[in-house]
Parts: C-alpha cells; sequence; structure tokens
C-alpha cells in the first residue's frame, strides 16, 4: 500500500507524474462511490476546502471529522480509529499535530493515508508549491527558489520536493531557527539545501521568494520573541528588487501581514499567492488520482 506522508514518499518520476494529473481539466472518477477520512487535530481553511473539493472532483465523498468526534488515543487507540475507518472510507488523510501518528496510521497499512500536515512536514504544501512554480516557469530543473524564515515544516517539505525537481533551495533563517542535523541530513540525501545567514543572499538571484509566518499555531506565547529574533527577515520590496527579474513571491498563507511581508508584496503584481492556494485543490486532485490508480493495481 502506497501512503504519502513526506513528499519524497514519491521518487522523481512519480513527483512529475502528480503534477502531471494535477493540471489534468478532466480527472479520472477514482473515487466514484467511495469516502475520504478526513482527520483534522488542527483546523485549516484551505487544507480542509481544498481536498474536500479534489475528493468530489474525482468523485468522492469526503467526510470531515475533527478531533473530539473520535478521540485519537484518548477515545480510541490511533490503530483503532484507522481500523474502523479504512472499513468505511477509501483513503484517510489526517492534519494532526505529531507525525508520529500519521506514521501510526499509515502502519495498518489498510487504505492510502495522507497527511494534511504534522510537526514535521508537510508535504500537500509543497506540491502546490511545485504545482505553481511549474505552471510559472514550465521546466522546474535548474530553477531557484529562496525561503525567508523560520526552518520549519512547510520549508522541509519545500526543500525536499524542490530537490526531487532538480531545483535549488536556498533558505535564510535566524540564529535558532535552521534545520536541525536530522532534517539537513534527509533533505541533503536529495540534494541541497543552500544555507544563508542573511535573507538578501539567499534572495540574490532567485526565481521565486518564499516566506511564511514567524510564528505558526501553537507558538503564539513566543510571539515577541520570534518577531525580536525575525528582524531584518521581512519581505518587502527591497527584498524582492535582490531577485531575478520574473521572480514571483509565494506564501503558503495564512499570512501575517506587516510581520513576515508586507502588503505591497502580497498583492503586488510578482505575487501568486491565490493561484497557490487553489492549488492545493489540483495538487491534491493529482495525488489522490496517483494513489488510487496505485492502490488498483
Amino acid at each position: 500500500m502506497r501512503h504519502f506522508l513526506e513528499i519524497d514518499d514519491l521518487s522523481s518520476v512519480e513527483l512529475a507524474r502528480v503534477l502531471d494529473l494535477s493540471s489534468t481539466a478532466d480527472p479520472a472518477r477514482v473515487l466514484a462511490g467511495k469516502g475520504m477520512a478526513l482527520i483534522f487535530e488542527k483546523p485549516s481553511a484551505r487544507t480542509r476546502n481544498s481536498m474536500e473539493m479534489a475528493v468530489v472532483q474525482l468523485g468522492g465523498h469526503p467526510v470531515y471529522i475533527q478531533a473530539d468526534e473520535v478521540g485519537l488515543d484518548t477515545r480510541e487507540s490511533v490503530e483503532d480509529v484507522t481500523n474502523a475507518m479504512a472499513g468505511f472510507h477509501a483513503a484517510i488523510g489526517a492534519r494532526v499535530f505529531a507525525h508520529d501518528t500519521v506514521a501510526r496510521m499509515a502502519a495498518v497499512d489498510r487504505v492510502p493515508v495522507v497527511n494534511l500536515l504534522c510537526d514535521e512536514g508537510h508535504p500537500m504544501q509543497a506540491l502546490a508549491d511545485l504545482l505553481t512554480m511549474r505552471r510559472e516557469f514550465g521546466a522546474l530543473e535548474g530553477r531557484s527558489v529562496a525561503y525567508v524564515g523560520d526552518a520549519n515544516n512547510v520549508a522541509r517539505s519545500l526543500a525536499i520536493g524542490a530537490a526531487l525537481c532538480g531545483m535549488q533551495f536556498r533558505i535564510a533563517s535566524p540564529p535558532g531557527y535552521t534545520f536541525n542535523e536530522r532534517d539537513l541530513d534527509r533533505i541533503r540525501s536529495h540534494g541541497g539545501p543552500e544555507i544563508f545567514d542573511r535573507p538578501e543572499d539567499a534572495v540574490a538571484g532567485a526565481d521565486a521568494v518564499y516566506a511564511d509566518t514567524w510564528t505558526s499555531m501553537g507558538q503564539e506565547a513566543e510571539a515577541e520573541q520570534r518577531r525580536r529574533d525575525f528582524e531584518g527577515f521581512q519581505v518587502d520590496q527591497r527584498m524582492m528588487g535582490f531577485a531575478s527579474a520574473g521572480a514571483i513571491f509565494l506564501h503558503c498563507l495564512p499570512a501575517h501581514r506587516g510581520e513576515e511581508v508586507v502588503d505591497e508584496v502580497l498583492d503586488g503584481p510578482r505575487s501568486r499567492i491565490w493561484v497557490q492556494a487553489a492549488n492545493r485543490m489540483h495538487a491534491a486532485r493529482g495525488l489522490l488520482s496517483w494513489l488510487m490508480s496505485e492502490a488498483q493495481s
């Protein structure tokens, strides 16, 4: 059984195929008459809407399940919930706090399990990011993306995905907010990343500039400290001026306007954030098309 817990669960060839399927105008209805359980420990606007609509476009029925409805490891074990859901659904998606939760779901190995976000990675976002850049630039090989900010789960998945596509991934983070050695080992096994102390150096000549919030969900108590630590890492017009002439701006959203990025960039002509957000749905459709085909082969 194939699962999607991190983007390198796909080979380079498989990733290219998923991106191809994401651009198919008339997708096969591989989920016709079937359901997908979408379990959310953490709420999300884009993840829920993109996944539900992707399932519908494939002919299936999405079922949104809040954490307290199943009580992972409180009301029932993760394994028992997974086995129960596998009796109803053709696939399970989970947006959770700990990577171990989706790993345990996948270990049950009854239906494909998709990581909709965890503390270690956000592979669905990376798929949408790559799809956005592919549609913008054509071939991704040899292109560069500069990530300015916290080396978090979004950065980790994007770094791996970019390497699989032959892209150059650059990142600039303040001290204390860089990739740990385990993450670096995994990313380097595919190629890259290039690490910079100054964001201007990371952005120089890049084809895409990427930002994420300095304070993610669950880190609210650190917000003031993070604002101080990330001083100088805001993406503004001056920062975008270091990028290539045709560079685009990306953000996984939601954005904290005026912190990691200014309105003039978010809403400016180089911004592709709304296309990028819409591509979450197309990328989900492509992945599910591929997973269901693999499950049936």
